[in-house]
């Protein structure tokens, strides 16, 4: 049995967890869904059909035709054609200045790893197990399942007190000072926020919002759960907090997961 909790911090009564809480965690399952899940982002790189190609450089042919380059000291290769029957300099090859690429990426290359949709639903069903634990240190049993007041918060800083008062300030706490990495430009940087909690409520509910603007936490409805979510990098077991709706209709949700591409 587990407690649901009121938004004051106070037990509002306990219930029993559905039984895909039960599951057993199967590690392989969770990484192969999450793997088809990043793959599926992917974009397909090709290139520019004629890159490297729109010039006048040519091959020529036999030993005696115009402008042949046998017996001048220079490398057969195509060359530009300039006025005057000169030659220029070599294009179109690789190895080439401006020449085409070598080895350019193709986009017929399959990029996204493929998952079956009951797989995957498995795979969504093993990382919810592995969210029940205990806290180490703290007593305190997860899933978190807050009442249905929750939400109707529509403002972080209510949520926050919210959490505070369930003493879960710590986990928020954790995710406060981001790691700075370089961006694209050079003067540019970004934040790394370490993840903290992830939120699941009722489709639609304003409680969504405010929770996604805490920094390092994650929002979603029940029909939007992912693998990367649950299981961040293949990496099971993240703290989740969950409305009482939620938890209740978990089970016939999970039917409706399958891998956005």
């Amino acid at each position: 049995m587990y407690n649901v909790f009121k938004l004051d911090g106070s037990v509002a009564k306990s219930i029993e967890l559905p039984s895909i809480f039960s599951m057993q965690v199967n590690l392989p399952v969770i990484r192969r869904a999450v793997v088809a899940e990043m793959s599926a982002r992917l974009q397909p790189q090709g290139h520019y059909i004629l890159a490297g190609m729109q010039t006048t450089a040519a091959y020529y042919g036999a030993m005696s035709s115009y402008r042949t380059g046998r017996h001048m000291g220079i490398a057969i290769r195509p060359r530009e054609k300039l006025g005057g029957g000169t030659q220029g300099k070599v294009k179109r090859i690789p190895s080439a200045v401006k020449g085409k690429r070598a080895h350019p990426h193709m986009i017929e290359k399959r990029l996204a790893e493929q998952i079956n949709k009951k797989e995957y639903q498995k795979a969504i069903a093993s990382a919810i197990a592995a969210t029940r634990r205990e806290a180490v240190g703290s007593g305190r049993s997860f899933p978190l399942i807050l009442s249905d007041d929750v939400e109707k918060i529509a403002k972080t800083k209510e949520l926050m007190a919210v959490l505070k008062k369930l003493g879960m300030q710590g986990y928020i706490d954790a995710s406060r000072n981001p790691s700075i990495r370089k961006g694209l430009r050079r003067s540019s940087r970004v934040r790394i926020y370490k993840k903290s909690l992830l939120f699941i409520f009722s489709k639609g509910a304003p409680a969504i919002k405010a929770a996604r603007n805490i920094p390092g936490a994650d929002a979603c409805d029940i029909y939007s759960l992912t693998a990367n979510m649950l299981a961040g990098g293949g990496n099971p077991g993240r703290i989740t907090v969950w409305s009482e709706s939620a938890i209740n209709g978990v089970e016939s949700a999970i039917k409706n997961y399958n891998v956005k591409r």
